[in-house]
């Protein structure tokens, strides 16, 4: 699957999420629940959600009592997103599992996973920053200034994509090889944040 068939999938649950464009509205996954697909529906669509709460949290007249709400919301959202770009590197993992790393092999910064990450917020940011400059009640100067911003995303997002490609085919080619370090979050783990196991 290419990365264009990503950013397909990403502009769609972005798509799906704004027809009610409500952060309480359940996600109706397309895709069969052991496809590949189905997770990187999953991720953005936790994305997309995410993207909106940050918004709404920073309401300078939010009652602070739903802010506080909001922002633990927001870290079950964080830790979601997480558990899947894991279960996303699995799918990597699992898919090159017989390639022999070659002399010389070297790893990568991050995995294809965490990368397919930030296009998924690409995809967002993309999406939000096209609003701003096709939006009728700002000004020129605005829309104008949010055009340049957005060229500059889909280039970025026209590299991340070739760079994720090129990391893929090289993983394949045993020229790269990958490592999954599960994430230790440790705010929100009782045991591992002081404010938690002290209080107890």
């Amino acid at each position: 699957m290419s990365t264009e068939l990503y950013n397909q999938i990403f502009d769609q649950s972005i798509a799906d999420y704004h027809v009610h464009n409500s952060v309480h509205q359940p996600i109706l996954n397309p895709y069969e629940k052991n496809a590949f697909e189905h997770l990187l529906y999953l991720k953005n669509w936790i994305d997309t959600v995410q993207w909106h709460l940050e918004d709404i949290v920073r309401d300078p007249l939010i009652d602070p009592v739903k802010a506080l709400e909001i922002k633990r919301w927001i870290d079950r959202s964080n830790q979601e997103r997480t558990d899947v770009v894991e279960y996303i590197d699995s799918y990597f993992l699992d898919k090159y599992d017989d390639v022999k790393p070659v002399a010389g092999a070297t790893i990568n910064t991050e995995s294809p996973a965490w990368a397919i990450d930030r296009l998924s917020i690409l995809a967002l940011k993309i999406y939000h920053m096209r609003e701003e400059a096709t939006r009728p009640d700002a000004t020129p100067a605005h829309r104008e200034a949010c055009q340049r911003k957005l060229d500059i995303l889909l280039e970025q997002r026209r590299d991340l994509g070739s760079a994720i490609t090129q990391l893929l085919e090289d993983i394949a080619a045993g020229k790269k090889y990958m490592k999954v370090y599960k994430q230790m979050k440790m705010y929100n783990d009782p045991a591992l944040n002081p404010v938690l196991y002290k209080g107890k």
